[in-house]
């Protein structure tokens, strides 16, 4: 049996040596399950390979919008994608929030994470939690939502999506409340748990890439505003 650790952490006063666990976590290879403003996420480092692959893996997914990096500033964003002062005020009025936006890819982002498409999601959470983890690691985090169905393992084998319609919302009941179901995912090393019970909705996709913002899922943040 795979022994998952569960640290509880109050969001107003964060233990940096639980925030140091989770950093060593990331940079061996390791998943770290914790709450945003919306659902549930999983998240590796950026930095590791193995991370990525476990995480893209888990997911189940080839459809890269599935996929988001959380940043804790803005400034991070210019560092992966392609970031004018049109979209820059559009992601500062926004953010933080439960908003991923999509842009496009800086050669090196592609590379590194491994993406076909040359573009991704990037997000600000409005949570104290991955904030204080991103500013520990001292670079963002490659996330997904966790989703019921992840509790049994599964790769995806199919074609990816290469289009722009929109994505499904994710069922309600597939959605986690409580930190300690995320023990059943066997992939992940670590729960950070704020012991609170999360709502079980999902983030608003805005695909600001092009000459026109496309609704790509609507979720918690309101479009139009």
């Amino acid at each position: 049996m795979v022994c998952i650790m569960i640290e509880y952490i109050v969001p107003s006063n964060i233990d940096n040596r639980v925030m140091a666990k989770a950093v060593r976590a990331l940079e061996n290879g390791g998943l770290v399950a914790l709450p945003t403003d919306s659902s549930w996420s999983l998240v590796c480092s950026i930095k590791s390979p193995a991370g990525v692959k476990k995480l893209r893996k888990l997911s189940g997914e080839r459809d890269e919008r599935h996929f988001t990096l959380l940043c804790s500033d803005i400034s991070q964003f210019g560092e992966l994608c392609s970031l004018d002062n049109s979209r820059f005020r559009l992601i500062k009025r926004l953010s933080p929030g439960p908003y991923v936006f999509i842009l496009k890819t800086l050669l090196g982002t592609q590379k590194a994470l491994d993406i076909r498409r040359h573009e991704v999601g990037v997000r600000i959470p409005g949570h104290p939690i991955p904030l204080a983890l991103i500013n520990t690691l001292q670079h963002p985090l490659y996330s997904i939502t966790a989703k019921k169905s992840m509790v049994e393992e599964m790769e995806f084998t199919g074609a990816a999506a290469d289009n722009d319609n929109e994505l499904s919302p994710i069922p309600e009941e597939d959605l986690f409340e409580s930190g300690w179901e995320l023990e059943d995912i066997t992939s992940v090393d670590m729960v950070l748990d704020d012991s609170e019970e999360r709502e079980r909705i999902f983030s608003t996709i805005l695909n600001i890439s092009g000459e026109e913002i496309k609704l790509i899922r609507q979720g918690a943040g309101q479009w139009p505003v």
